[in-house]
């Protein structure tokens, strides 16, 4: 990637996920490879999704499983942020979030920005994805996939990714038991969407986004 910080050959690169595990999903092959490469990797989780956590599990389980995921994927456990919001209502503080979203750009000051799509149907991804825009307005940002919320996605940028960043990203949504029924989180899955994407670029695998903002 040639989006780095004045002066410095590392980016720093945030990741704003509206639930654990989102991130993963749509964009930890991503985040295995600027991390393999040298960049610095945060993780900011919105919501544990505690209310949604399946009957018989402990409400803090998501909580657990999104430390073990990102630690699979390399990012080093102080960058993680977790912020305890309520699921399906993120739209309710909105301006909460925001503020958090402000205060985290000057404390980061991130070089790029890895976001849901403003096209995301949810109404916590869609949250998130308006607030982001609003608060990284003098940053780089790039929309991650989640095909089941989105009607539609514009593939504008595309990350190579080998074998080993998928293998991680595997491993780290492994890591969720608590939702492995969920079929997009199936390896299956995984592999086949970083397969098709690569077919559009001629290489094995890759992840696709859409361009929000690119600053150079």
């Amino acid at each position: 990637m040639s989006l780095y910080r004045k002066g410095s050959n590392i980016m720093r690169v945030l990741v704003l996920a509206p639930h654990t595990d989102d991130g993963e999903l749509g964009c930890g092959g991503t985040i295995v490879r600027f991390i393999e490469e040298g960049n610095e990797v945060h993780y900011v989780a919105f919501s544990t999704a505690s209310e949604s956590v399946p009957p018989g599990l402990p409400k803090n389980i998501l909580e657990v499983e999104i430390i073990e995921a990102t630690g699979i994927l390399g990012i080093k456990e102080e960058n993680l942020h977790i912020y305890k919001h309520t699921v399906r209502k993120l739209n309710y503080v909105r301006q909460d979030i925001l503020e958090e979203m402000i205060d985290i750009r000057k404390n980061l000051k991130p070089d790029l920005v890895l976001l849901p799509s403003i096209n995301d149907i949810h109404q916590d991804h869609n949250t998130i994805a308006q607030e982001a825009i609003r608060a990284f307005k003098q940053t780089s940002m790039y929309a991650y996939e989640l095909p089941w919320n989105t009607i539609t996605f514009s593939t504008q940028c595309f990350i190579r990714l080998e074998e080993r960043h998928l293998e991680k990203k595997v491993k780290a949504l492994s890591a969720y038991k608590s939702q492995s029924e969920k079929a997009y989180c199936s390896r299956e899955f995984i592999v086949g969407l970083a397969t098709t994407r690569g077919v559009q670029i001629g290489v094995h695998y890759a992840e696709s986004f859409e361009v929000i903002r690119q600053i150079i």
